[in-house]
């Protein structure tokens, strides 16, 4: 009893849910707990929890530990613990250019971190902490910036004009000529338009004078007079803004132009220019700029800056030439018999963006592959990479936190840039019909949110959110099983609208109401 009641307040904080089938929850709370046990303090990064294999101090920068630990503890409200994990890293791993300590930086990982300070910002509205770190926030998106800058010289019909150049995997560092690697990776310039537009709205609402106000000692006695700082702070918002918008222009429009359209399905490979498919080239070139596809890829997704149309056609394209297995992202690697390994961490925002787009089948395959391929039976030990055959993987934390972010987003999703929220998007249809509970509480978003189903033949949602209109629009899915059919929708007892790409979603706009009951009547 003193060992549970220990770790149950180690983990008070994990927002309370419910399903069908509890296991997810333990999973993810195991996570939690995980990672705790293998961060010196709680809090010190470690990729790993054996010596040589990545507990070493060589990985304790590698930006993906601190991406992924502050994502999935956001995501279920552990708030001061990604308080603690963000005051660490800028503190120990971030230098006053915004370069981390680390043996091979990883360039999308740069926006990621933008946009992740942003989230933190957007769900606690601590902004001691983001002015704190004001200085190493902005060189950091002045690194971007500057890589930026270096692509416009490049002559325009060069395939990289415009696009962001550098590392796409840090493992690049350990080859004999890294630059090889040096490459206009089209994640690395979709992460920095979603790092720059989301870290432009911490600075926008930092610099309004309310804002300001609250913050005036902390903001003057770190960089001058109140006023300056704040012009200072909206003229770098702007600039993150315009830039945003023109890397998003220009990989949309670089990918359309790169796509070999003849093939069956399409394909577009993870940089332009490129004359071989990513497995011809990592058989013919040796070493292959495109080695390590799967990250390029799995972040371009991530990002959610493309077209629904376009992130389509991606996905697509990782299916039909090699970059998944059984489901999820692949660890690709030069073709040969028994080869085929599935991804355990990085190939996250692959599946967030099956969930997005809804292709939910597929989101599902890629939940319960996950779970039952990449963990070990009984110790849910999560490998880095793990293969299909059987057999051990070596563990590390970052892979250990899928589960929870991709149980969290079936629950709540938010939308990347509208003022929406989606419940329910990712469930089994099984679930919905089992008449069994399905909720979250407080689920750390704009808003509090609770989703729940009560019976299946009257089924019956409920949203409530902290304040009244706030998200604007609510997008409540109702996943039924194949066989039935939705016949009528009620939203506070008057005629719902139903929409989405299955004419299974409940669309609400929140107006002046905070507490939503849905109930739909099966034909």
């Amino acid at each position: 009893m003193i060992f549970a009641d220990y770790w149950d307040r180690q983990l008070h904080d994990v927002a309370p849910a419910s399903m069908p089938q509890k296991v997810w929850i333990d999973m993810s709370k195991h996570a939690f707990a995980k990672e705790l046990m293998i961060r010196p303090g709680g809090v010190y990064p470690k990729y790993g929890a054996v010596d040589r294999d990545y507990f070493g101090s060589e990985y304790d920068g590698f930006q993906d530990i601190f991406t992924m630990a502050v994502y999935t503890q956001l995501e279920w409200g552990r708030f001061e613990t990604a308080r603690k994990f963000i005051d660490n890293y800028f503190t120990d791993f971030v230098d006053a250019k915004g370069m981390v300590n680390m043996r091979g930086p990883e360039t999308a990982q740069f926006g990621l971190t933008l946009s992740l300070l942003a989230r933190y910002f957007n769900y606690t509205r601590d902004s001691e902490l983001i002015l704190r770190n004001r200085a190493k926030i902005k060189a950091t998106a002045d690194l971007l910036a500057e890589l930026h800058d270096e692509s416009l010289r490049l002559p325009q019909n060069d395939p990289g004009y415009g696009l962001i150049h550098g590392w796409s995997e840090s493992d690049a560092c350990l080859a004999p000529d890294p630059k090889v690697w040096w490459q206009p990776y089209f994640a690395n310039s979709a992460f920095a338009a979603r790092g720059f537009k989301d870290i432009a709205g911490v600075w926008q609402s930092l610099a309004r004078p309310k804002t300001a106000r609250m913050n005036e000692e902390r903001v003057s006695t770190r960089s001058g007079s109140d006023g300056l700082v704040q012009t200072r702070m909206n003229e770098e918002a702007k600039e993150w803004l315009r830039r945003s918008r023109i890397l998003q222009e220009a990989t949309v429009a670089s990918i359309e132009k790169n796509i070999k359209r003849d093939a069956k399905p399409p394909y577009i490979g993870p940089l332009p220019g490129a004359k071989l498919k990513f497995r011809e080239s990592m058989a013919q070139e040796r070493p292959s700029p495109q080695q390590w596809p799967h990250r390029p890829y799995s972040e371009l997704l991530q990002a959610d800056i493309l077209p629904p149309r376009l992130a389509s056609l991606v996905i697509d394209c990782m299916r039909a030439y090699g970059a998944t297995t059984i489901g999820v992202v692949a660890n690709v690697s030069v073709a040969r018999p028994g080869s085929r390994a599935i991804l355990g961490f990085i190939s996250y925002g692959y599946a967030q963006m099956l969930l997005r787009l809804d292709r939910i089948e597929e989101f599902l395959l890629f939940l319960y592959a996950h779970r039952y391929h990449d963990h070990t039976r009984g110790s849910w030990t999560a490998g880095e990479v793990a293969g299909i055959n059987g057999g051990t993987a070596t563990f590390c934390i970052p892979a250990q936190q899928t589960i929870p972010l991709l149980v969290r987003w079936m629950l709540v999703l938010e939308d990347s840039d509208e003022d929406r929220l989606y419940f329910g998007k990712g469930l089994p249809r099984d679930w919905v019909a089992s008449g069994k509970e399905i909720k979250i509480d407080q689920a750390p978003t704009r808003c509090f949110s609770l989703l729940t189903n009560l019976d299946a033949k009257r089924l019956f949602a409920k949203v409530e959110l902290s304040r009244p209109g706030e998200p604007k629009e609510l997008h409540v899915k109702l996943r039924l099983p194949s066989q039935s059919t939705l016949q009528s929708v009620t939203v506070n007892s008057r005629p719902g609208t139903i929409g989405g790409p299955h004419n299974d979603t409940v669309i609400i706009k929140t107006g002046t109401e905070k507490v939503f009951e849905v109930v739909g009547l099966l034909g």
